[in-house]
């Protein structure tokens, strides 16, 4: 049986540079994969392929290599470069055991130009030439400029005597859509494995409109690395010297020899204890393990890459610190000080992670004088609200810029003084081709008109989300005629900043998320305080939420629900653990796990990690031809996921107030 080739592409290229150790473990069955191994949904959420179709029509005239077998694809792309001048969308190309797929090629006689295209954010003014004030290249930047300068050095050796330029084509963010209906212009179908883009007919130059997408020549960043070193297994290579290294590891299936830093924490294969003899294999366990010698035991207790919000992992980790209880004061820059009037500091939730110390002792610590005089200033009813946002960077409507906050839905609960609580309203508009936003203001203005009782969010998102829409409003050329209410009702409930001063509106929210971090600790969040952190921890430790949640209550008549009608039982026990609550829930996608889901949000452009997997899921409404069956049940299930955010953020508040009476 013929031994199917192993070739270093640029994804595999992209995923050394990483840690070279990965290879060894990607495509692997064996190995726990965390990272989303479906491509299709990390590209939807992010517009990839989108902005890929609209690069293709500002490059008319193309042949699309779409052959199902690499020896084809080689084939036939070399043919089509006998011609004098051509267009190729992802031409291949395979030289020692490289290969590499060109989003757009044009050749011009002996002038080859070689165009990457990434749904990725630029400013003009902002970002200029990738570089910082001291000539570096900035590190967002840096993995596109290292993906096109692989593609350059392979297509270079394949086609010696041609001369070549280099470019990435991005999203100008200055830029303003001219025409309406743009992004509903491609849509997404799928052949089992097979991806594609459908363009609507008649998509030509005027329909597309003045572009929004820009092309930027990279010759002298791609020279540079090029030029450059890449660090492999702790030896500084010539760029061809660790290309033709890991290109030989990657064939033979040889481990590079693994080097425990900081970067181990984002280890997509990466088990959460070391798996027993039965369960799939952890490549980040075993990596310590041949690294350091360390057996399943030495695993106990975490390991330093599991401090919260810590920048100096790497220098302790090169001290041979690689236990939180290893980790002392000094190091961690903490003087020792008990928590002052504005609660905890990152360094005490730091500290209390490292020694398993706190005021008080106990199994958490709770800030009990500085919680409560916080929650003196509340007024009932308690409004809990949570947003699911997208950023499209091919806008709805004219007038409008790529990666303008997209505000497709929101649940809200009510929280009565008397302990009554509803699931009181929510909003979900996932029309293809419909610019939600105005729709989902008015929407939350009116639920939360009947009172003045205190709003609260968990994090920025929110209050970002509501300052981005009061700028789009005051922008837009063509405003809707309650603008004003809307404008009025945003400033009432947010905060933002003007000319450097702190404007909060009367009924400003009430961040949960930055309540947790300055007066609640539980050592099970490992220091962080993300709602899906605090969240189970409340619930394994809080007597008020088993007896309140231990029963199928959730949904029935005293506990109304909009989504759920079949009484539910939030707090649950299986094998001796309290289950997590989102993990009663099934997936939003039938087949991605929660982990998955977890993954695709960490997978994602900083700027779009808020909500991932809604987000993916979003798009997916938008574009991809679903059956009416397909998209009631994404529908349903995105509004549970929201349902439960806004549950978690009253769980919260419950477990709290019971702690303190």
């Amino acid at each position: 049986m013929a031994t199917v080739p192993r070739f270093l592409t640029k994804s595999r290229f992209m995923l050394a540079l990483e840690c070279p150790t990965k290879l060894y473990y990607t495509g692997k069955a064996e190995y726990v994969n965390r990272s989303v191994d479906d491509s299709f949904l990390q590209a939807l959420a992010e517009g990839g392929y989108q902005v890929g179709a609209l690069a293709c029509l500002m490059h008319p005239g193309g042949v699309t290599i779409d052959d199902r077998y690499h020896a084809d694809q080689l084939l036939r792309t070399l043919a089509l470069l006998e011609q004098e001048q051509v267009t190729i969308y992802e031409a291949s190309f395979e030289v020692d055991g490289l290969l590499v797929r060109v989003d757009i090629l044009r050749k011009d006689g002996s002038n080859v130009d070689l165009i990457e295209v990434k749904a990725k954010s630029y400013h003009p003014t902002e970002d200029g030439d990738f570089r910082n004030a001291r000539g570096k290249i900035k590190p967002e930047f840096l993995p596109y400029l290292q993906d096109i300068a692989f593609q350059r050095y392979v297509v270079g050796r394949a086609l010696p005597r041609l001369t070549f330029r280099t470019f990435l084509m991005m999203v100008d963010t200055t830029s303003t859509a001219s025409v309406d209906g743009l992004n509903q212009r491609f849509r997404i179908l799928r052949d089992g494995t097979r991806i594609g883009v459908t363009v609507a007919p008649g998509t030509d130059a005027a329909a597309l409109g003045e572009p929004i997408l820009t092309r930027l020549s990279v010759d002298s960043q791609v020279a540079e690395i090029l030029s450059g070193q890449i660090e492999v297994a702790s030896e500084e290579l010539p760029f061809s010297e660790a290309v033709r290294a890991l290109a030989t590891a990657y064939e033979n299936d040889h481990r590079v020899a693994p080097v425990p830093g900081a970067v181990c924490g984002k280890c997509e294969f990466k088990s959460a204890l070391p798996p027993k003899p039965d369960e799939a294999r952890s490549g980040f366990h075993e990596c310590w393990s041949n690294a350091l010698g360390w057996s399943a035991d030495d695993f106990t207790g975490g390991t330093v890459l599991d401090l919260w919000n810590f920048r100096k992992k790497d220098e302790l980790i090169k001290h041979g610190i690689l236990k939180p209880k290893q980790v002392t004061m000094e190091e961690l820059g903490f003087d020792g000080t008990a928590p002052g009037p504005d609660g905890m500091s990152a360094k005490h939730r730091q500290w209390y992670q490292c020694s398993g110390r706190w005021p008080g002792g106990g199994t958490f610590y709770l800030d009990r004088a500085g919680l409560t005089a916080e929650m003196q200033e509340w007024r009932y009813p308690l409004h809990l609200i949570d947003f699911e946002t997208c950023a499209a960077p091919i806008p709805f409507t004219r007038g409008h810029r790529p990666y303008e906050t997209i505000a497709f839905q929101f649940s809200h609960h009510v929280l009565h003084a008397d302990g009554r609580l509803e699931h009181k309203s929510q909003f979900l508009d996932a029309t293809p081709g419909r610019d939600p936003n105005h729709r989902f203001l008015r929407a939350l203005r009116v639920a939360l008109s009947g009172d003045d009782g205190t709003v609260f969010r968990w994090a920025m998102h929110e209050n970002t989300v509501l300052n981005q829409l009061r700028r789009q409003l005051l922008s837009d050329p063509a405003p809707p005629d309650d603008a004003a209410t809307l404008i009025s009702f945003i400033e009432s409930v947010t905060v933002r900043k003007e000319d450097k001063a702190e404007i909060s509106g009367q009924r400003a929210m009430v961040d949960l998320c930055k309540l947790a971090e300055r007066f609640y600790f539980h050592p099970a969040t490992r220091g962080s305080s993300s709602l899906k952190k605090i969240l189970p921890a409340l619930m394994a430790s809080s007597e008020f939420l088993r007896r309140r949640y231990g029963h199928p209550v959730y949904g029935a008549a005293d506990m109304p629900s909009l989504n759920i009608k079949t009484p539910v039982a939030w707090w649950q026990e299986r094998a001796g653990q309290i289950c997590d609550p989102y993990d009663l829930l099934p997936p939003v996608f039938a087949d991605l796990s929660r982990e998955e889901q977890d993954a695709l949000e960490a997978g994602l452009a900083p700027e779009l990690q808020v909500g991932g997997a809604a987000m993916a899921a979003y798009s997916q409404l938008q574009f991809e031809e679903l059956s009416v069956a397909q998209r009631q049940a994404m529908e349903s299930a995105l509004l549970r996921y929201c349902e439960l955010d806004t549950l978690a953020m009253v769980m919260t508040v419950q477990a709290w107030s019971a702690m303190l009476s």
